[in-house]
């Protein structure tokens, strides 16, 4: 913004300058006349170049700048006169009001117009229309200039935050996809080998899966404190992931986040946590289970599966009977509420839930 007020200077210096010369019989003093119009050349000069180093924006430059404009108003009786009707530096005084109004928002912009429509009124021996609409312009420009600079400047700092926020997400959906295509598909395969082998390859291969797991936490993690693209959004793979706390349960996501409104998220998780509550009463606390994420465009599928011995033929009609409505409500009914599908398989090599949840369209 100051590199833009530079270039205004120059455009009222060079207006001030011909009006002047137009109007050269007005001056009772022309030498004093040349002299405040060779200030005005010499300080423009000083303030573009003092402006274009953020360093030198101090109060004192501010200050000398509105310091110079204020007296060259004072000074215009005595270069033209009494009865005079244009001050010699007419709109010239804008760059120090800009100036003030760019570095100290509508405050300063306020403070400058008040200092310059008191110097030029004080030199007034009558204020004529025309003057005072010069002044009014100036009092209610300065502080307007000072709130639009303070809300671009406040409009490029959250551009330049929600940049940086994007190339992060970015670099870490990048290293996600790195560490889950190399690092954890080899500490699964070990953590499988190992127990395949058994003996000290089995503790080996213990300590893989530990390791595979903790990894994964720490992505999820990672993904999870980043900053969520739109309002009332959650990731659905760091929220099963957190599931993974849970003994004996597996979840395998998406490198990338998931998003999904919250309340859709809050549903799916509490589903997922039916099931796994399920294979922990009837299969075992601590049984092994999986979960599995799978995202689309329009729609995402969940599965959740165990290695128990199934759900005996009728048994879900009987505890419907019962007034038992678990599966019926906890599952089925939270996923036909989103608008999904849920499908149970069982059979004696286990049970798996597989559950396709249409994505909002919206998203």
């Amino acid at each position: 913004m100051f590199r833009a007020l530079a270039v205004l200077r120059v455009v009222v210096l060079a207006n001030a300058v011909a009006l002047n010369l137009y109007r050269a019989d007005n001056f009772q003093r022309p030498l004093a006349g040349v002299l405040c119009l060779l200030v005005m050349v010499v300080w423009t000069v000083v303030a573009i170049t003092a402006y274009a180093d953020p360093s030198r924006r101090t109060l004192a430059l501010l200050v000398a700048d509105l310091a110079v404009a204020v007296g060259l108003l004072l000074l215009s009786p005595v270069v033209k006169g009494s009865g005079f009707n244009a001050t010699v530096p007419g709109f010239w005084v804008m760059g120090a009001l800009l100036a003030w109004a760019i570095h100290f928002y509508w405050r300063g912009g306020l403070i400058a117009a008040v200092c310059l429509a008191v110097a030029d009124l004080a030199v007034r021996d009558h204020v004529t229309q025309s003057i005072y609409g010069n002044i009014f312009l100036i009092v209610v420009g300065g502080p307007i200039v000072g709130f639009m600079s303070e809300s671009l400047q406040r409009m490029a700092a959250e551009r330049d935050r929600a940049e940086r926020a994007a190339a992060t997400a970015a670099e870490r959906a990048r290293l996600a996809r790195a560490v889950h295509d190399g690092v954890l598909q080899v500490l699964s395969l070990v953590q499988r080998r190992g127990h395949e082998l058994g003996g000290e390859a089995a503790e080996l291969g213990r300590l893989a899966g530990e390791q595979e797991l903790a990894l994964r936490s720490l992505i999820r993690t990672q993904d999870a404190s980043s900053p969520t693209p739109s309002s009332g959004t959650l990731d659905l793979g760091a929220e099963l992931g957190a599931l993974e706390s849970r003994r004996g349960v597996t979840v395998a996501t998406p490198a990338t986040r998931v998003e999904l409104p919250a309340a859709q998220v809050t549903e799916v998780v509490a589903v997922v946590g039916a099931c796994l509550d399920n294979v922990a009463r009837h299969v075992g606390e601590g049984a092994p289970a999986w979960v599995l994420l799978e995202s689309f465009p329009d729609h995402v599928e969940v599965s959740v599966r165990d290695e128990g011995p199934g759900i005996p033929e009728g048994r879900l009609a009987e505890a419907v009977r019962e007034g038992r409505l678990g599966v019926v409500e906890s599952i089925r009914g939270r996923i036909a509420d989103l608008g999904g599908t849920a499908n149970l398989s069982t059979g004696s090599s286990g049970t798996e839930w597989e559950f396709d949840v249409p994505v909002e369209p919206w998203r």
